[in-house]
């Protein structure tokens, strides 16, 4: 079987990261598809000079504001259809999620598959984003476990958040920035906890409790998400880093954190096979993380 490859890059502005390469690393990578955040620019800034980059179809969601957020996905796939925002109102306007569906009923694995690329609010400005942040994870979740429940996808993107400590290089100084606060992390771990242990865990809970006169404790549905690079690298430490800080030395030194990822459903994530992050050239302050899987479009 010939192999899906999947990229994730965040350009930090795709104008910028064209000047540094990117559209002639794609033409040499030949991903299938390539998820993008942080465009940092609008439709008419796209036209006549980003539609397309090595011949992949860019499909695009926009940021209202000008110089801000904005994700693509560029494929050499048609996709059986385009959905631009999951229906938030405060934050579709900030052009923060596109999804491809490649539905075919004849294959497989995933005959209802969907490619996701989306860009997580970063809370790192201040109290009011962080806030925001918060808002975005409290309905983000229940748009994901919904979607789950009727078919396969892989959402690529930046989530600004570190899971574990092995996930940056300074986690003792970072428990109190956003991107490592316990919020986020617990957000992240019950994504991505199983939800048939959940399931069994309530169960046992119940027996416990049964008959004891004690309140009945509820073990909540975990979200069922797959981290594919840690599926495959449970271990990696500074390999596994995405993102480094433009003050100091932090590229040089690699002082980084792993902000970036592939999260997919189990049917998915048990077809991916290998993994790279790109660190010879840099085409912003985030490194592209390719995946392949067993699958085909």
């Amino acid at each position: 079987m010939s192999l899906f490859k999947l990229t994730s890059l965040n350009l930090n502005g795709i104008r910028s990261a064209a000047t540094k390469g990117m559209p002639e690393w794609v033409a040499q990578t030949q991903p299938d598809c390539i998820c993008v955040q942080e465009l940092k620019a609008q439709a008419a800034d796209v036209a006549g000079r980003f539609e397309e980059i090595a011949g992949l179809k860019g499909h695009f969601h926009f940021a209202e504001k000008k110089g801000y957020s904005g994700v693509a996905i560029y494929t050499r796939h048609e996709p059986s259809d385009v959905i631009t925002g999951y229906g938030s109102t405060e934050f579709d306007a900030e052009g923060r999620y596109v999804e491809l569906r490649f539905d075919r009923p004849g294959r497989k694995q995933a005959p209802k598959l969907s490619i996701i690329s989306c860009y997580f609010p970063s809370g790192s400005s201040g109290e009011e984003r962080q806030a925001a942040k918060f808002r975005f994870l409290a309905e983000f979740y229940p748009y994901l476990a919904s979607l789950k429940e009727t078919r396969d996808f892989v959402l690529c993107g930046d989530i600004n958040i570190a899971h574990q400590e092995i996930d940056l290089k300074n986690f003792k100084g970072n428990k109190k920035n956003s991107g490592f606060l316990p919020e986020e992390r617990a957000w992240m771990t019950e994504l991505l906890r199983d939800a048939e242990v959940a399931e069994e865990a309530e169960e046992a809970l119940e027996e416990l409790t049964e008959g004891t006169g004690q309140p009945t404790v509820k073990a909540t549905r975990g979200g069922g998400m797959v981290d594919v690079y840690r599926k495959l690298q449970p271990t990696a430490t500074d390999a596994a880093y995405t993102w480094w800080s433009n003050r100091g030395q932090a590229y040089a030194k690699n002082v980084g954190w792993r902000l970036d990822y592939h999260l997919a459903t189990p049917a998915v994530a048990a077809l991916a096979q290998s993994e790279t992050i790109y660190k010879t050239q840099r085409f912003s302050d985030h490194a592209p993380i390719t995946v392949d899987y067993a699958l085909t479009l």
